[in-house]
C-alpha cells in the first residue's frame, strides 16, 4: 500500500487526496475508500480487512453495501465471518472441496469462530501441547 499511497499523492484526484502515509494503515485505507470507492464498478479487494479493527471493519461492510446499492459490484477474498456477513452478499467458500455457494452460518470460518470464542483455552492448551511447554503464548 505504501507505493501505492505515494503514487496517489503524486498523481491526486481532482477533488484532492488526504495525506495517507501520515496516517496509521488502517486509517489510510479507510481514508481511500472514503475519498475513492464513490462511484458505482466493479471492486476487487483480496482480505481488505486485514487492517482493520472491528469497528473499521463495519464501517467497510457499510461502505461495500453502498456500492452495491448505488449499483456496483464487490468481488472480495475474506478470512472475515465479519465481512461475510454482509447483507445480500452471495458467498462462495473454497476449500479442499474446490469452490461452493455457502451460507454465511454455515462457513467453515464461522464456525471455527464460535467455537474458539467459546472456549479459546481449549485452542490455546492445544498450541502450548504443541510446543511441549507449559510457559503462556506471547
Amino acid at each position: 500500500m505504501h507505493s501505492f499511497y505515494t503514487y496517489l499523492e503524486e498523481n491526486p484526484s481532482l477533488r484532492g487526496d488526504v495525506p495517507f502515509h501520515e496516517m496509521s494503515h488502517g486509517e489510510s485505507f479507510l481514508a481511500l475508500l472514503d475519498s475513492r470507492f464513490d462511484d458505482p464498478g466493479f471492486y476487487c479487494l483480496d482480505e481488505p480487512e486485514a487492517a482493520l479493527s472491528f469497528h473499521s471493519t463495519l464501517t467497510l461492510i457499510a461502505v461495500l453495501q453502498r456500492i452495491a446499492d448505488e449499483g456496483g459490484q464487490v468481488l472480495c477474498a475474506t478470512h472475515s465471518p465479519v465481512l461475510a456477513a454482509l447483507p445480500g452478499a452471495t458467498i462462495l467458500e473454497v476449500g479442499e472441496w474446490g469452490l461452493r455457494p455457502a451460507a454465511w452460518e454455515d462457513l467453515e470460518i464461522v464456525n471455527h469462530w464460535r467455537s474458539f470464542l467459546g472456549q479459546p483455552q481449549r485452542y490455546l492448551r492445544h498450541l502450548l501441547d504443541e510446543r511441549g511447554s507449559a510457559e503462556p503464548v506471547g
